[in-house]
């Protein structure tokens, strides 16, 4: 599973925003060339470069972004840290879960889908269900977690690495990452990408290294 942004980071400090692996305009029309520079450009820059300024001459810095959430998210005084460090890793794991090829879950982790949502058809409404439940700014996400696959949602920044579960895909609910392209019709956001967009691949990648 992706740790986050790459190491080491440069000038600016210890982390460094990834690029994106594919063009800006690869996910349209599910999501423009203008909202992806803006959200990855704007928005997850702005965490990343926050991120560096607050552990900066900070011991934090030497760790993997994934561990500083873990570490910041139980030490109430590191709550800043924490918001930026899990919104800077929350937006690289949801770059990775995106493919402008979609596709269908195959394998292992479709049977794991038939499973525990009772097939793709199921799980793909729930998702979308949770989407549009989230109240205010957040994620959903589908994570393993023991011994179950499950759809949560969190809000703001939270992240489920920091609840011991184990992050297959990831959508984002925060309005930048939707509004110039479906205003405030967020279902039909989720429901697009679901069904267009989501990297199963990435999806099977997470999975295989649950037990």
């Amino acid at each position: 599973m992706t740790t986050g942004s790459p190491r080491p980071g440069g000038p600016a400090g210890p982390f460094a925003l990834a690029p994106l692996r594919y063009p800006e305009d690869a996910l349209a029309p599910v999501i423009s060339s203008r909202t992806l520079k803006l959200h990855h450009g704007r928005h997850h820059r702005a965490y990343m470069d926050r991120l560096n300024e607050l552990v900066e001459d900070s011991p934090l810095g030497s760790l993997q972004l994934e561990d500083v959430v873990k570490r910041a998210a139980s030490v109430p005084e590191w709550t800043a840290i924490f918001d930026n460090a899990a919104q800077a890793w929350n937006h690289d794991f949801y770059w990775r879960s995106l493919s402008p090829r979609g596709g269908r879950p195959a394998g292992r982790l479709k049977e794991r889908i038939d499973a525990d949502f009772g097939g793709y058809a199921s799980f793909a409404a729930r998702f979308v269900e949770a989407a549009g439940a989230r109240f205010g700014s957040g994620w959903v996400w589908l994570v393993a977690h023991r011994g179950r696959l499950e759809i949560v949602s969190t809000a703001n920044a939270d992240t489920p690495i920091a609840h011991e579960m184990v992050c297959l895909l990831a959508l984002d609910v925060w309005e930048h990452a939707y509004y110039l392209d479906y205003h405030d019709r967020r279902s039909d956001h989720a429901a697009a990408v679901i069904e267009h967009r989501l990297d199963w691949g990435f999806a099977a990648e997470n999975l295989a290294g649950v037990s």
